[in-house]
């Protein structure tokens, strides 16, 4: 049995990020929490402010063997705008940017590969710009944060609604 890994996106809002990823094969947990930043042990509210460098992220435990990186890989571009780098949808700034961090060279060749040919397929007219950056301290967000959308399904609903990203995900994806 091979040892399960671990992922980790930034996608804008993590309470639309786990849902998408909590409902594959072989994923043992999706956890919402802040990386890519300075501050030790980010406040969700600190985080928003802008000052922390951390953007909202899941991280995610997988086993390789029942649902691979490159499967997650395409899971996350269907879940985001890449070719917004300052926010995704109604949410804006460094906070929610996209970003890929990976885990391992071939989490990051997967990554760079899957980004170059988003961008060759001619699927949107501007550049991809979502970043690729190696993974740092991951840290889980609030309790309330975490499963939000089976915590509170008519509040995650109606926002991913209003947010557009709902909209966007259906005109560009499907």
């Amino acid at each position: 049995m091979m040892a399960k890994e671990i992922a980790t996106f930034a996608g804008g809002c993590f309470w639309c990020m786990i849902k998408p990823f909590d409902t594959q094969p072989g994923i043992e947990s999706v956890i919402a929490g802040y990386t890519g930043g300075h501050k030790e042990n980010p406040t969700y509210k600190e985080v928003c402010s802008g000052k922390t460098g951390h953007t909202e992220a899941v991280q995610i435990t997988f086993d390789p063997e029942i649902f691979s990186y490159e499967q997650l890989v395409e899971v996350y571009w269907q879940q985001t705008d890449p070719t917004d780098a300052m926010g995704q949808f109604v949410d804006r700034g460094d906070s929610y940017r996209p970003v890929i961090f990976y885990h391992s060279p071939e989490q990051k060749a997967i990554a760079e590969a899957s980004k170059k040919a988003l961008q060759e397929s001619g699927r949107f007219k501007k550049d991809i710009v979502t970043k690729i950056e190696p993974a740092s301290t991951f840290y889980p967000a609030e309790e309330y944060h975490q499963d939000f959308y089976k915590k509170n399904p008519d509040h995650y609903y109606r926002y991913r609604g209003m947010s557009g990203r709902d909209t966007f995900i259906e005109e560009s994806w499907k």
